[in-house]
């Protein structure tokens, strides 16, 4: 398989499986049961993969992990929004 396919299927699986949660908070708007401290690290740790996508060019990574930032970043922000 090439690398750069690996990447995108990576990139697709890992990205696919925010949807559901992504879906089901929008539509509850319920985030009691999700960790404030681990929203806020994995969206910082999500930004910076996306900022070494971009540095070393690579557009799995930067497709990925732009999608996932936003999904990741509109959960935490109606997590801050639940406070």
């Amino acid at each position: 398989m090439h690398i750069e396919i690996m990447g995108y299927v990576a990139a697709f699986l890992t990205t696919a499986a925010f949807f559901p949660q992504t879906y089901q908070t929008i539509k509850t708007r319920d985030t009691k049961a999700i960790s404030l401290a681990m929203y806020v690290l994995f969206t910082l740790g999500i930004a910076l993969w996306l900022a070494y996508g971009i540095l070393i060019e690579s557009l799995p990574l930067i497709f990925a992990n732009a999608i996932t930032f936003v999904m990741a970043g509109t959960i935490l922000v109606l997590k801050l929004k639940e406070r």
